[in-house]
């Protein structure tokens, strides 16, 4: 095999560039390759406006896509959760390495935990599914918060804290993890308080579909466990026909007793932002052994909410 550099596309933001080293560092070792990283800007990047009024779908992965198409760069990575649900046939989802924390968590002021926060605190937030589940959360336990919506990068979003304009904000686990920011969280939300983004926590390797070899290669970095789970969180979402900043949460964790894994349950929910309105529901089945299975465990999830009237609740709808 040859030992010129792979080009590995990626978004410039702190984070991005982060985990794609990360990545880099992997594919190196898999590939005897060297890496370089070719930095893209993608709409999402550069527009103000807030994920919801954008569309959110896609907004930060077209263009890494496009130059993938074009031979820009050999191989790209994402956030899994950033991906549409409808997968290019020209290009290959090659690996769904091992997932960090999925959890969403709380930054807040004087090293408050969420429960703790004074009545009419001021939570930020950009999305609308972290928005409806926390105003949910408030109304049943009796709190009293206010959910401000915001863009911006880490470094933004936690200096809205320390400028005292903000009483707290809500950040992926993941992300604070791979930049080497965890300590900065003052409360880790359960799952049970607060359900993930559809595959949030787990990265993306795409490459392109024609390259055997290098679709190969990554498929060394890929978890499939992993894969089974964001897969079956992807299908709720896309049978749910949501798009992803709309208020869906998802995840499937494994049921693992001792050195077994027996059972895989996948949770969804589903509300409007204020909280007032939501649909939760769960499945549990036997762990996906593949793709197909792991799609019908989310599409039966996402029929029996939609019967509970998931529908109604969406702002947005993928067209």
């Amino acid at each position: 095999m040859t030992d010129k550099a792979l080009r590995l596309g990626t978004r410039r933001s702190k984070l991005a560039m982060a985990q794609s080293g990360q990545v880099a560092d992997a594919v190196s070792r898999v590939t005897g390759r060297p890496v370089e990283l070719v930095e893209i800007t993608t709409y999402g990047d550069v527009s103000r406006e807030a994920l919801a009024q954008i569309g959110g779908t896609g907004v930060f992965v077209t263009a890494l896509r496009d130059a993938l198409v074009r031979g820009e760069v050999d191989f790209a990575v994402h956030s899994l959760k950033d991906l549409p649900t409808t997968q290019p046939g020209e290009l290959a989802l090659a690996a769904v390495p091992v997932r960090e924390d999925p959890r969403d968590v709380i930054v807040a002021r004087d090293a408050l935990k969420f429960t703790d926060l004074p009545r009419g605190a001021r939570i930020g937030t950009g999305s609308p599914r972290r928005m409806a589940q926390l105003n949910a959360y408030a109304r049943t336990h009796g709190l009293d918060i206010e959910t401000v919506a915001i863009r911006g990068n880490v470094d933004t979003r936690i200096g809205y804290v320390h400028e005292g304009r903000l009483d707290a904000v809500v950040l992926a686990a993941a992300g604070l993890n791979r930049i080497g920011r965890i300590e900065e969280v003052t409360d880790f939300l359960s799952v049970d308080t607060v359900l993930p983004a559809p595959g949030q926590g787990a990265l993306a390797i795409e490459c392109a579909a024609s390259d055997a070899d290098l679709v190969a290669a990554l498929g060394e970095l890929d978890d499939p466990h992993t894969r089974a789970a964001v897969t079956a969180e992807r299908s709720l979402l896309a049978a749910l026909e949501a798009g992803c900043s709309a208020p869906v949460g998802a995840l499937a964790d494994l049921l693992i007793d001792g050195p077994v894994i027996k059972e895989m349950r996948l949770r969804g929910v589903v509300g409007t932002t204020d909280g007032s309105r939501m649909v939760q529901q769960s499945t549990t089945g036997s762990v996906p052994l593949t793709h197909d299975g792991a799609m019908a465990l989310g599409r039966e999830l996402a029929t029996e909410m939609l019967t509970q009237g998931a529908a109604g609740l969406m702002g947005e709808r993928a067209l």
